[in-house]
């Protein structure tokens, strides 16, 4: 019993200390992340080649950088790859002709995700399972703050968490085992 009281006494003190990011109470922090998702050519950030016979795709300039490090085209190719200049039709064209007929592009856009199954009372918790799980994530993988709303349970929880006075059940089970001669 001491020690669940002990946990909850420095609970309730990293929540009444911890930064809000902003956010209203009742408050939890999830693993924000992002990801890149297949958009109109209007609103592309990138394009990423597809090689369907491969069953593989990259972004362009990763692709590129690949095909000039690998070592399987000439000299004579790859100059007529960097004369492309970042024309998408004439770099497709190469790609089709030196690697797969069937490669296509495809405009994506990066966008901010919540990740599911995170969930963390706090922010140091939810840090410090980023920095463990890590491999999981993208390198731009943060804390996202959020508010439980309208879930009056949630915020019941979390105002006793905040505000209840630990002191006084330990006194109480302390004052409790005296009268029992513990």
């Amino acid at each position: 019993m001491k020690e669940a009281i002990q946990f909850l006494k420095e609970l309730q003190k990293e929540l009444n200390t911890q930064d809000v990011d902003c956010q209203a109470a009742p408050r939890f922090w999830t693993v924000g992340d992002y990801k890149w998702v297949e958009t109109s050519e209007d609103n592309a950030e990138r394009y990423t080649v597809v090689l369907p016979n491969a069953a593989e795709c990259y972004p362009v300039d990763s692709y590129i950088e690949s095909a000039k490090e690998n070592g399987e085209h000439s000299e004579e190719d790859l100059k007529k790859l960097d004369d492309c200049d970042d024309d998408l039709d004439d770099i497709l064209r190469w790609i089709q002709d030196h690697d797969e007929e069937d490669a296509y592009l495809v405009p994506e856009k990066e966008i901010h995700v919540v990740k599911p199954n995170t969930m963390f009372i706090t922010k140091a918790e939810a840090k410090e399972h980023i920095r463990l799980n890590q491999h999981h994530y993208s390198h731009k993988a943060h804390t996202y703050a959020m508010t439980a709303l309208r879930a009056p349970k949630v915020a019941k929880v979390w105002e006793i968490l905040q505000e209840f006075d630990w002191d006084s059940v330990e006194n109480a089970v302390n004052h409790k085992r005296q009268q029992e001669g513990y």
